[in-house]
């Protein structure tokens, strides 16, 4: 009787020490987990330190280019319409020298 206890007390112990090996393993397996989520923390935080600064820089960009194009919008309509004068006028000439040319006299064409 007393063997048998001291075998289940054996066993018991041998249980305890694999739990406690285990555990153990757990333990330092948890520790690298840690250090490598700590060491991507501080990069991320080292990245994206300067990102406010960098959006609010950024966003005041926009705003004064918006603020520019608006300004040039009219100038450009403007511009359009010029080069559509110029372009209409250009048509018209060619088409009067042409019509002026077929007018002419054909001794007096070259």
């Amino acid at each position: 009787m007393v063997m048998v206890v001291v075998a289940l007390n054996f066993l018991i112990a041998l249980c305890c020490l694999f739990a406690a090996w285990r555990i153990w393993r757990l333990r330092q397996f948890l520790a690298k987990v840690t250090a490598t989520l700590m060491a991507a923390e501080r990069y991320t935080h080292a990245l994206l330190y300067g990102a406010p600064e960098a959006i609010t820089s950024g966003q005041m960009g926009i705003y004064q280019l918006r603020r520019s194009y608006q300004q040039l919008q009219p100038q450009l309509q403007r511009l359009q319409q010029i080069l559509g004068l110029v372009s209409l006028g250009q048509r018209v000439w060619l088409r009067r020298s042409r019509f002026l040319s077929s007018r002419r006299s054909p001794y007096l064409r070259r």
